[in-house]
């Protein structure tokens, strides 16, 4: 198993890349950075599939927008590098990587260790965003925007919806780990690797 990634894994990674891109237009329109489930769908992908496969399914969804298919919130295509918001598209890869290796270090994670992942993998979604946000506007577009304003529109008015999003994803992922766990015996590579020790 170690370096392979199975049938049954790949199934997965595909089925939360669509999750992904269906979440994308399950939206509410804000200044700036609209409101979607994005979010909620990449915490979960690596909540529920380890670190690795919930990176790889976020990829498999930016691959997927880039060459074309209109999986982002405005379609797709390779142009899309150049939207601003793009940057929260590459924290949402980084994120579920980093929050699927925190929450599966034990084989059932706590409430505690599932917020605390999904906080620091929100934190790494607006870290990326809002620095990719403010050199795409200022040096590459041409359509500046001061620190304050991206401050107040990038995050302030963008991030409460995420918080819930983060303790909704925690929740789900506290009764959904154990259930996949029994029905799939561990499909993550934490899981895995745990199973074998």
């Amino acid at each position: 198993m170690k370096g392979k990634i199975s049938v049954k894994n790949m199934a997965l990674c595909a089925l939360f890349a669509a999750l992904v891109a269906v979440g994308a237009y399950i939206k509410i329109p804000i200044p700036v950075v609209p409101f979607t489930l994005q979010f909620l769908f990449t915490m979960l992908a690596g909540l529920l599939l380890g670190g690795k496969l919930g990176m790889l399914s976020v990829l498999i969804y930016i691959v997927l927008g880039l060459i074309g298919l209109p999986v982002f919130t405005e379609g797709g295509g390779f142009w899309y590098i150049l939207k601003p918001t793009f940057g929260y598209i590459i924290g949402f890869c980084i994120a579920s990587f980093v929050t699927g290796t925190i929450a599966n270090k034990v084989p059932f994670p706590s409430y505690k260790r599932l917020f605390a992942a999904n906080f620091i993998g929100l934190a790494i979604v607006y870290s990326f965003g809002m620095a990719y946000y403010y050199i795409i506007s200022n040096y590459v577009i041409g359509t500046p925007i001061a620190l304050w304003p991206l401050f107040l529109y990038c995050f302030i008015l963008a991030v409460p919806e995420d918080i819930c999003l983060c303790i909704v994803s925690a929740v789900l992922a506290k009764y959904l780990i154990p259930v996949l766990n029994k029905i799939y015996g561990g499909f993550s590579y934490g899981n895995v690797a745990r199973n074998k020790e």
